[in-house]
């Protein structure tokens, strides 16, 4: 058996590691045992995903695995077909649990599927408090695994020798260990240690314990799904605020400048330069935003505060929770809390957006132009950024991967805008908000997201979703190689 795993398909082994994920939510019956009816619409889709897993890995017994995927192409070549698979494969069983328990329809299971494993958390169930228990874990649960990635988690009991260029392909950029199999399980520890932590304090804070435990879960994801109709602004404590700000600025960080801080490298953390921008971001923002509330609502500056920092701190890490209305907000307030929507966290973290460093490399390349200009023609510059390894320059090749991910995000974001704008027959301005939050992976919705939505219209959606969380780039790509591939297998047939 050992001997088959280890020598069967890459995407074998991705379909037993999603059959094992789906199967997770089963451990909380014991605690809902008037649910115990719900267990096959678990069941059915994790046995069957089993497996497909083992009958590929069977299939392609004492062939090579790292023949699926080709050695001589780049990282996000050869990654990120396997990477697209296995994703797309976690949407569709993540789904089957909500339409076996008769939950959802077909299309909004395979929404809040989605939603769920890209950590969007833009929801279409219209009564979160009728959703039985087992089923608000799975959604909180395929929040927690889709914010570390699927690829983070399966190298962890995988050596093969293509297991960086997948890393590398579902968004991971960083390294701080020479061995990726050693700091994908650093990274996995801590984010089950953060997981206790978190569970803990909310406890400590008058939380009951699922709560606890599904909003922990949401939070260190930068997710947004949450237990209550009102978001955590149903709990009305200053104490479960602080934590979900704490939460979601650590799934908001870089997963390798985690393991710097728990490494006690405090200095290095604070040198690397997305973690100045972020926190100069929040300092910069709260304010405005605080002042802009106050002089609109009616509550005082230390009410106004509160709010600001939580807004601030949720759309900048992209979790979309709430502690009021974020539509009641003045323009000037609502518009600061966009522009952070776009740009989201640390790269290598579980944020959307552009992330803190393209947004760092944009006006600081935009700086050094305008300076240019005004400089003598002799003078040399060596602009540069600081990240977990260290000084890096900003080079060509850097400026170019920026603005062509920016041009290709904006693009994106305009065609997801004309399209919904066509589905859903809505304002503009309705349809870019709507498409922007799903492809930030903020989930805020402005109401077009509904069970009463058109199944075009959450198409768009759910592609905004998977494009952002995947980072546009990578979906192209494995699409093209995928297209690539069966193109070569028609031809090889033909000539034979």
């Amino acid at each position: 058996m050992k001997q088959m795993l280890a020598s069967g398909s890459y995407y074998g082994k991705l379909m037993l590691f999603i059959g094992f994920l789906v199967a997770i939510p089963l451990l909380v019956l014991p605690f809902f045992p008037s649910e115990i009816r719900y267990a096959p619409s678990f069941l059915v889709p994790s046995i069957i995903s089993i497996l497909l897993g083992f009958s590929t890995c069977a299939f392609t017994y004492k062939r090579k695995s790292d023949k699926d995927i080709s050695a001589w192409q780049k990282p996000t070549q050869s990654g990120s077909l396997p990477v697209l698979f296995v994703w797309c494969s976690g949407f569709v069983f993540g789904s089957i649990p909500f339409v076996i328990g008769g939950q959802l329809s077909v299309i909004h299971s395979l929404f809040e599927s989605i939603s769920g494993w890209t950590t969007a958390g833009m929801s279409i169930v219209d009564d979160v408090h009728s959703m039985p228990g087992i089923f608000l874990f799975h959604r909180s649960f395929m929040q927690y695994c889709g914010g570390l990635g699927f690829i983070l988690m399966i190298v962890m009991f995988t050596h093969s020798r293509q297991d960086m260029n997948l890393y590398s392909a579902e968004g991971h950029s960083d390294r701080i260990m020479p061995n990726l199999v050693t700091m994908s399980r650093r990274i996995f520890s801590l984010y089950v240690c953060f997981l206790v932590i978190g569970v803990l304090l909310y406890l400590i804070c008058g939380m009951d314990l699922f709560d606890a435990i599904c909003h922990a879960m949401s939070a260190l994801s930068t997710a947004g799904f949450t237990t209550k109709a009102d978001s955590i602004g149903a709990y009305g404590s200053f104490a479960i605020e602080g934590v979900t700000i704490l939460l979601m600025l650590i799934g908001a960080s870089n997963f390798a400048v985690i393991l710097l801080l728990t490494e006690g490298k405090i200095r290095l953390v604070f040198r690397v330069t997305e973690m100045r921008f972020l926190f100069c971001l929040i300092v910069v923002f709260v304010p405005l935003v605080t002042f802009s509330l106050a002089s609109k609502h009616d509550f005082g500056l230390g009410s106004a505060f509160r709010h600001a920092l939580f807004g601030v701190v949720a759309t900048i890490s992209t979790s979309g929770y709430k502690t009021m209305d974020y539509f009641t907000w003045p323009p000037f307030a609502f518009g600061l809390i966009m522009l952070l929507m776009f740009i989201g966290g640390s790269s290598g973290s579980t944020s959307g957006g552009i992330k803190l460093s393209r947004a760092y490399f944009l006006i600081r390349i935009t700086r050094e132009n305008v300076i240019s200009r005004f400089s003598p023609r002799r003078k040399v510059t060596s602009p540069h950024y600081y990240s977990v390894r260290g000084r890096m320059p900003i080079d060509n090749s850097l400026i170019a991967d920026t603005f062509g991910f920016v041009a290709c995000y904006a693009g994106v974001v305009i065609l997801g805008t004309l399209l919904l704008t066509l589905t859903a027959e809505c304002s503009l301005y309705d349809a870019f908000f709507e498409f922007s939050s799903a492809l930030s992976t903020v989930g805020m919705s402005n109401g077009l997201a509904s069970s009463s939505t058109s199944v075009g219209s959450l198409a768009v959606l759910m592609a905004g979703m998977l494009l952002g969380r995947l980072e546009v780039l990578i979906v192209f790509v494995g699409v093209a190689t995928g297209v690539h591939k069966i193109r070569q297998q028609f031809a090889n047939r033909s000539k034979s």
